[in-house]
């Protein structure tokens, strides 16, 4: 990608990203005030005359946020773009997204391991790398060991340093397991349907093919954006129709994960968060008891079919 931040028509080429997000948005049925969002902050970065690095530098994310039409949300993503050359928001939009890239461009981690965490760990995003690194599970991996560890935590403090340094850090809540599986069931619902728009991923698409359904929807507070997993792993293993990658924003940021057809264990068949899997456990148990329980001679509730089963993708 061209280094943005020697480029002398910076906010012009900053603003051409805003609106694509924004003409993704809506080709694929997005909310419109947020697809109008992107539009006016567009707008915005081409009518100022001082660069946005600048603002960034000197004033932090609540300078950009002192703009006109420069909400919360999009002082965030500008922000991300200035700093590491990219908006997640627009590689997936583009169907370009690969945690297993990302993953690989920490020093200590190729791309055997970055696959390797994103299957048997759930881990999709720097941040939960670093989790990963600080509670011990990458020590545990063959090959790493104490050493390998503390250089990848080196790297990931000084990466994820730059964004904290410009933001203030608040506790994030999860989405819980039952929001993120009906999310997930509603998109493939109505993928199978041919209910939803569908985008060209630029990779492993030559012919520029539209196949890839994207559902926009919200629940509470939370915006959610889902697709088929495109990347290289889902397509080796035969899982670009099973792999659904759930991305979400809230006030707190724009995370993401993935939900899969668990094929070991308890939940053989069931739909799992991945990385998440003990919770998985819990709320099929839970959702089991209580059919069960609604199922007794002479319990009023005798609606099973409200609660959710272990099914498979």
């Amino acid at each position: 990608m061209e280094n943005l931040s020697t480029s002398k028509n910076l906010n012009f080429r900053i603003a051409r990203r805003l609106e694509e997000v924004g003409q993704l948005l809506e080709a694929g049925g997005g909310n419109p005030f947020r697809v109008q969002a992107y539009r006016r902050g567009a707008e915005t970065l081409k009518s100022i005359s001082r660069p946005v690095d600048e603002i960034l530098r000197q004033e932090g994310e609540a300078g950009l946020r002192r703009l006109p039409g420069i909400g919360e949300g999009l002082a965030r993503s500008i922000a991300t773009l200035l700093i590491t050359g990219r908006l997640p928001i627009l590689d997936r939009l583009r169907g370009e997204s690969d945690s297993g890239s990302l993953l690989a461009s920490i020093p200590g981690i190729g791309k055997c391991l970055a696959a390797r965490l994103h299957r048997d760990f759930g881990i999709d995003t720097l941040e939960q790398l670093e989790t990963a690194a600080h509670d011990g599970r990458l020590r545990n991996i063959p090959g790493i060991g104490e050493k390998r560890s503390a250089g990848i935590i080196d790297s990931l403090s000084a990466r994820l340093g730059r964004f904290r340094r410009l933001r203030v850090i608040r506790p994030t809540a999860e989405p819980s397991i039952a929001e993120l599986l009906d999310v997930d069931r509603e998109y493939r619902e109505k993928a199978t349907a041919g209910a939803l728009p569908t985008i060209a991923p630029h990779r492993f698409n030559l012919s520029r093919k539209a196949w890839l359904p994207i559902l926009h929807s919200k629940r509470g507070h939370r915006h959610f954006i889902a697709l088929f997993s495109n990347t290289a792993h889902a397509h080796q293993m035969g899982k670009t129709r099973d792999w659904v990658v759930i991305y979400y924003d809230d006030k707190d940021g724009e995370r993401q994960c993935t939900v899969i057809t668990s094929e070991r264990g308890p939940l053989m068949g069931s739909r799992i968060v991945r990385g998440r899997e003990s919770e998985c456990l819990e709320y099929y148990q839970q959702a089991e008891n209580h059919g069960a329980a609604a199922n007794k001679p002479g319990n009023a509730q005798d609606n099973p079919a409200s609660f959710p089963t272990a099914v498979g993708g």
